[in-house]
């Protein structure tokens, strides 16, 4: 079932094109890693999936069982939110905003909601910690945590590994994998890790003057992965 579909889509800013002519099914279940060169569109095309951008042509088309307030979305991180003055269980907490938009308070339900997707992340012993105190992996589990609490179906995320230590990727991405496969939580993730997208995704979006869009197997085969593997490895 087609969760997302990119129909003729071209994105950028103003009319500077910088993607052009996507045409991409992400179906339920799905793991799609985006990957490009820096500055190929990569973090653009994920802001106009999630209407923070305009398309400049074409259109992104939600499937019948998903809102736009049913995404969660981890985006990079910056020097400002690594400081955020606030417990863990505050910024996970503030996850549930989208899905209480008409409340004025958090409810007991969105409090459970947060408490449990902070015991999916392991940090439900760090509820009352800082959240500027903990170390990049924990910081990057919050983060995850928090948007876990605005989706059940579709979680995108822009270079979650970037900055940790060999030993944190390998569980962050372990994690995200068990959402996906577990929890049937169809992942978008920006990389610029084409080892490990071939490890963990099904499907590939490589942009840039060099475009593929299709199966993890036919990306390793095709001369796009055989160019970019290959540069990677050097």
């Amino acid at each position: 079932m087609a969760l997302l579909t990119l129909r003729n889509l071209s994105v950028g800013y103003d009319k500077d094109i910088i993607v052009q002519n996507l045409n991409v099914t992400v179906n339920a279940g799905d793991y799609l890693c985006i990957l490009g060169e820096n500055g190929s569109g990569k973090s653009t095309l994920m802001k106009t999936i999630l209407s923070l951008t305009p398309p400049i042509v074409g259109e992104v088309i939600l499937g019948e069982d998903l809102l736009r307030n049913e995404i969660g979305y981890l985006p990079q991180q910056t020097l400002v939110q690594k400081d955020f003055p606030a417990s863990v269980f505050e910024i996970v907490l503030s996850g549930c905003q989208k899905a209480s938009a008409f409340q004025p308070f958090y409810s007991n339900a969105d409090k459970e909601t947060a408490r449990r997707n902070m015991e999916r992340m392991q940090i439900a012993d760090l509820a009352s910690h800082a959240y500027k105190n903990l170390s990049g992996g924990q910081q990057q589990r919050v983060l995850l945590a928090r948007a876990l609490c605005a989706t059940k179906k579709l979680l995108l995320l822009d270079e979650p590994v970037a900055g940790l230590d060999p030993k944190v990727t390998n569980e962050l991405y372990d994690l995200i994998q068990r959402l996906n496969k577990e929890d049937n939580i169809t992942i978008i993730m920006i990389s610029h890790d084409i080892g490990a997208a071939v490890k963990y995704a099904t499907h590939i979006l490589h942009i840039g003057q060099h475009i593929f869009s299709g199966t993890k197997e036919a990306y390793v085969k095709s001369e796009t992965g055989k160019l970019f593997m290959t540069r990677d490895a050097t």
